[in-house]
């Protein structure tokens, strides 16, 4: 199940600089890799580690060439992290089981819903009426996709995803909490993947939509009527809260929130564990993490954070007041 480096180049591209004939027999870090094993330098911080390396083949980018020419066989190509994940899903189709049934017996899959006939519908999967599976879409096990929700082409979904469950709608009376019930779905787009245990909410009244090419990983929770913009990525134990519109571009680090009814513009980052109070209508990296405290220390801190600049100003204009002072005495 070995490939040859030269296997490797003619699918992927790159310059190779040794011998096309050495067989690759697993792909491994930098740092364990052994003779028959292929890795990859992107990060200059461990060019010092190329050297040591016993890897058979490295790939690396122009800047680490000369170092990579000392230690033996490398690819050379611009993007060398780029160029490592489209090897991993070489490497996964090259090494790929037999193929299974294309519905697993034990799923359950209404017979109102649609399934194209080149997607994969994993062990105890539920489909539920009137919903749509588009082409090359794989379901692993235990993913319910509930009625009238949409997943587009070749999107991946984990195990235990929840598609489609009710949105938290709930009206307060003298009686207790009266439920709204969710009228809309869920629309997922093209080359989407999603995390296992993920869940998305369908909309109360209009879709929760999830464009194309969007990423979410593992245990997040995607409330009801968000629109999250095509190629967005976010991490591990983030949210979104109802309503929220983010743009596409758009990345947000683990356990990062999104409150409802907010608004991010394309291109905007929002660093791990922060907390998204307003909308942010600018490109760019936002952090909104605070030391943790006790309660009434973190109330008054926060309430003079909000006055740092004012009082930075008025600072720096008393030391300018006192140095003219100290001039004219």
């Amino acid at each position: 199940m070995a490939l040859q480096l030269a296997a490797i180049v003619d699918a992927l591209g790159g310059e190779l600089h040794g011998d096309g004939a050495r067989a690759i027999e697993r792909l491994a870090p930098l740092q364990s890799a052994t003779p028959e094993a292929l890795t990859f330098l992107s990060n200059p911080r461990f060019q010092k580690d190329l050297a040591a390396s016993k890897a058979g083949c490295v790939i690396v980018s122009p800047p680490a060439e000369d170092a990579a020419k000392v230690r033996g066989d490398y690819i050379l190509t611009p993007d060398p992290y780029l160029y490592f994940a489209r090897l991993t899903q070489l490497w996964k189709a090259h090494h790929a089981p037999p193929p299974e049934a294309r519905i697993h017996p034990s799923a359950v899959v209404h017979p109102q819903a649609e399934v194209d006939e080149t997607a994969a519908i994993g062990p105890l999967c539920v489909v539920g009426r009137g919903a749509r599976i588009g082409a090359g879409t794989v379901l692993k096990s235990g993913v319910t996709v509930s009625e009238g929700c949409v997943i587009g082409a070749r999107c991946l979904v984990h195990p235990g995803v929840v598609i489609g469950a009710d949105g938290f709608g709930l009206a307060p009376s003298a009686d207790g909490w009266v439920k709204i019930e969710q009228l809309g779905a869920v629309r997922i787009g093209d080359d989407v993947e999603i995390g296992a245990n993920t869940c998305i909410d369908r909309g109360a009244l209009e879709d929760t939509v999830i464009e194309d090419g969007v990423k979410l990983d593992n245990l997040i929770q995607i409330g009801h009527n968000v629109h999250i913009g095509r190629n967005t990525a976010m991490a591990g134990c983030s949210a979104v809260a109802g309503s929220a519109h983010i743009g596409a571009n758009c990345t947000i680090a683990g356990a990062g929130m999104v409150l409802g009814h907010l608004t991010l513009a394309d291109g905007v980052h929002v660093s791990a564990a922060s907390l998204v109070t307003r909308s942010i209508l600018k490109p760019g990296q936002y952090t909104g993490v605070f030391p943790i405290d006790d309660n009434a220390s973190w109330e008054k801190n926060a309430a003079t954070l909000r006055h740092l600049h004012s009082l930075r100003e008025r600072v720096k204009a008393l030391e300018k007041a006192l140095a003219q002072n100290d001039k004219t005495s």
